[in-house]
């Protein structure tokens, strides 16, 4: 009995401490390959912050995963504002030249507003000689 209770205590906190820990972040993109027809992977993304005198101040540096994906920008924190304008830079031309392909653009930026606290979502769909964007969500 007394085994049991301990198990189920044990249980009951690694549960807890799991869920207590897992962050939500205000800001994902992704890279589909529509030439490949699958998601561009390892690729650099960089953000960028527009500060007041309309410079750009770096923010954060990510490579994406297998699916394409980055979902972890902009942590959401208490009491944080992300809102402004913000640039995502794709660094594509590694990307291209590992896949032994010649590309026109040998990195892709794309500026946004956040003007809320929603999630965004900021993808892009590639091939060597072009590209298009959207928020999804």
């Amino acid at each position: 009995m007394k085994n049991t209770f301990l198990l189920s205590l044990l249980f009951v906190l690694v549960t807890s401490f799991t869920f207590a820990q897992e962050s939500k972040y205000q800001l994902s993109s992704h890279i589909l390959d529509i030439t490949q027809g699958q998601p561009a992977t390892d690729v650099k993304i960089s953000l960028s912050k527009q500060d007041n005198t309309g410079k750009w101040k770096s923010i954060d540096e990510k490579q994406t995963d297998k699916n394409g994906r980055i979902n972890d920008f902009l942590k959401v924190e208490k009491g944080v504002n992300h809102q402004g304008i913000y640039k995502l830079t794709y660094y594509t031309a590694n990307y291209f030249k590992l896949l032994g392909q010649e590309s026109f653009y040998p990195f892709i930026e794309v500026v946004f507003e956040l003007k809320d606290n929603n999630h965004y979502h900021v993808p892009i769909t590639l091939s060597a000689f072009g590209y298009s964007t959207y928020r999804g969500n």
